[in-house]
């Protein structure tokens, strides 16, 4: 009869459970960074929704905003964000800069989350 018995030795169950190991904490580490991107791209998108309604409320009202900084809340997907308004002259006075920031809380510290500019005329 053969002295030495068929199977695996207590070193390489332990190396082959390190490799497990350090194969689920990568997954793990690559799952966490997938749902932290989504997260911040449905940020992203809820800012951009308030950051348009903010321009399109600017451009429905067929004047030139006044210049300055204003500020004001946005209500979406449950979220409250704020959208802050920056309208500065141009060179040609029949156009504005309009900056839009909009910040919101991400992971209980307050974050801008986009900027969007356009330049708005006469009508």
């Amino acid at each position: 009869m053969n002295r030495h018995s068929r199977g695996f030795t207590l070193i390489e169950i332990l190396v082959a459970l390190a490799v497990v190991a350090v194969a689920l904490a990568a997954g793990s580490q690559a799952t966490s960074a997938l749902t932290r991107a989504a997260a911040r791209q449905s940020d992203q998108w809820l800012a951009q929704l308030c950051a348009e309604n903010e321009l399109i409320r600017l451009r429905l009202l067929r004047q030139l905003p006044g210049t300055g900084e204003s500020t004001s809340e946005c209500q979406q997907a449950g979220r409250t964000l704020k959208v802050r308004l920056s309208v500065q002259p141009t060179p040609n006075p029949n156009f504005q800069r309009v900056d839009a920031i909009v910040e919101g809380a991400v992971d209980g510290n307050e974050v801008r989350l986009l900027s969007l500019s356009t330049v708005m005329g006469r009508y």
